[in-house]
């Protein structure tokens, strides 16, 4: 539904303002009215509640502020009202003023906080019902601020990490195609009717058949962006991208590190909420982003259902590590299953940030020894015929 900001005065004289959801501006005055109050102004919000969403970053200051007011002692909607006013000329204080309208009607933070899909996904959803069930919203606020950090520097270290050399290897195309397209057509005129040296004449047949398919060549770069794109989006072209990924041996320890770490630290922290195993697992393959372990984690849930221990359900996956099992075959007997996935988010952290370091130093001077070695052999092959006097004294 529309939302509508309002400006009214109560029975007592006192200006509040808020935001009300209605079908439409009629439907918005005539709520209002029903609640004993003087309308003032009523105007459209131009967003709807499924357009009003938070950026990661705005997530994590909203959560995170919001569990050190309530460890401060202030109720809960003090605690909204407080954000709310900090938030005033942000684009999605709205929002906020949402929230605060909600609870002052006597509805649960965990139901008003479904109405933004975008913003509040479903672990964070479940933590905020097990915490309104236990009375434990400050510690498990605080917890989600934890997770949503280490996911942002989880991505952060991905991106960091395959920006620069990404980077390097567009510079790389880029400078090989303007020495085949421009550098080497413009001195073409120099060599012919000479005897040339095989790396130039092979330069010269590189560069000439380039040009002469350039539109064969756009639309074959235009079809490999296009399905590059097609298979990042769509579920059946993730599978077969994640399946290809996995046949490179460095690229495949990155890829099921990453979603290691976010499994067992969802897990964890599901499980120390106290959310039911079942429940716990279902969430968490919402964030794993790794279309074969999320197919084992769904299998495994469906053995767990008929009354397998998770060790076991787990144990014909291929892609889920021998210490997962042994760690989880021992928290199973001891009863620590959420300590066990914390600490194995730890270990593959650790793991995926050493990984990620190798990585970014490995590719870094590998991809500038590429492009020097172009650029060099295309220069030299340029040279070659020029240092040869007797060529041009013919």
């Amino acid at each position: 539904m529309p939302l509508f900001r309002y400006v009214a005065v109560s029975h007592e004289g006192r200006n509040i303002k808020g935001v009300i959801d209605a079908d439409s501006l009629t439907t918005a005055k005539e709520r209002l009215r029903k609640q004993q109050v003087m309308v003032t102004a009523v105007s459209a919000i131009a967003a709807k509640q499924d357009q009003l969403t938070l950026s990661t970053p705005a997530l994590l200051s909203f959560t995170r502020e919001l569990a050190q007011l309530l460890k401060a002692g202030l109720p809960l909607y003090e605690s909204l009202l407080t954000i709310e006013e900090k938030h005033r000329r942000h684009k999605a204080h709205p929002l906020f003023l949402d929230l605060c309208d909600n609870l002052k009607e006597g509805i649960s933070l965990s139901s008003a906080l479904k109405r933004y899909p975008g913003t509040f996904g479903r672990i964070y959803l479940s933590m905020v019902q097990v915490a309104e069930q236990s009375g434990n919203l400050a510690t498990i606020f605080d917890q989600l601020a934890q997770l949503i950090a280490r996911q942002e520097k989880l991505k952060k270290q991905l991106l960091s990490a395959t920006t620069y050399p990404s980077f390097l290897a567009l510079f790389c195309v880029l400078v090989t195609c303007g020495l085949l397209f421009f550098v080497v057509p413009s001195m073409r005129e120099l060599f012919e009717g000479r005897d040339l040296h095989p790396m130039t004449a092979m330069i010269l047949a590189i560069s000439g058949w380039a040009n002469s398919h350039i539109v064969f060549l756009a639309l074959a770069a235009s079809c490999l962006v296009g399905g590059a794109i097609a298979s990042v989006t769509s579920k059946k072209g993730k599978t077969l991208l994640y399946t290809f990924s996995l046949k490179l041996p460095f690229i495949k320890t990155l890829l099921l590190h990453s979603a290691l770490v976010r499994f067992c630290r969802a897990l964890s922290m599901l499980l120390a909420g106290g959310v039911p195993l079942l429940d716990a697992l279902a969430l968490s393959r919402n964030v794993v982003k790794s279309p074969l372990i999320e197919n084992s984690i769904l299998e495994a849930e469906k053995k767990v259902g008929q009354g397998e221990r998770l060790s076991a359900a787990f144990k014909g996956a291929p892609l889920i590590p021998p210490l997962v099992l042994r760690m989880l075959a021992l928290s199973e007997e001891t009863g620590k299953m959420g300590d066990a996935f914390l600490r194995l988010a730890e270990i593959y952290d650790e793991e995926l940030e050493k990984h990620l370091t190798q990585l970014s130093t490995f590719l870094q001077p590998a991809l500038l020894i590429l492009l020097g070695a172009i650029v060099g052999l295309v220069v030299l092959s340029i040279l070659l015929p020029l240092t040869d006097v007797s060529s041009f004294a013919n």
